[in-house]
């Protein structure tokens, strides 16, 4: 079944926050402190400068991004969005739904292009999502992210016109 995307809201907080608890505790996919508390965290991904989104099947909310210009001035024409899938929903397609969401949303919205800044490596199955949905990696960084299992990754920049 596939995904109902929609805005977040207030109420989703407790929803969206059990989907990003485990990935920031773990370390192994966002360049984020592993202590962030759950405000600073809901903050963060529900903040006044995005737009954020839920996918929900069955009433239960699978899924989470945000879209943002990725820069200021010359540069907001570029987006930038953060995904996260609950661990129960991964291999699901919600990740590929919201990803395709999030391109015509950011079309919607007048951005010509998306790019992602800093992808982990070692995230093999994003990497992989990406470079299928026509992300080009254009850029890396030697060992940029520090995993707490692997230790001294690479991070990539992604980038696709939309």
């Amino acid at each position: 079944m596939s995904p109902v995307i929609r805005p977040a809201v207030g109420e989703d907080g407790a929803a969206i926050w059990a989907i990003l608890e485990p990935v920031i505790r773990a370390g192994e996919t966002y360049a984020l402190d592993r202590d962030m508390p759950r405000e600073t965290a809901l903050a963060y991904w529900l903040g006044s400068d995005r737009a954020s989104f839920v996918a929900e099947c069955e009433g239960r909310v699978l899924g989470t991004y945000y879209l943002r210009a990725n820069q200021a001035g010359g540069g907001a024409h570029v987006a930038n969005c953060g995904y996260a899938t609950h661990s129960d929903a991964r291999g699901r397609g919600i990740a590929r739904a919201m990803a395709e969401h999030s391109f015509a949303e950011a079309r919607a919205r007048g951005f010509r292009a998306m790019q992602f800044n800093f992808v982990v490596s070692s995230n093999a199955p994003a990497v992989r999502l990406w470079h299928k949905l026509g992300f080009e990696t254009v850029g890396r960084v030697p060992e940029g992210f520090d995993h707490p299992e692997c230790g001294l990754v690479d991070a990539l920049v992604l980038y696709r016109r939309l």
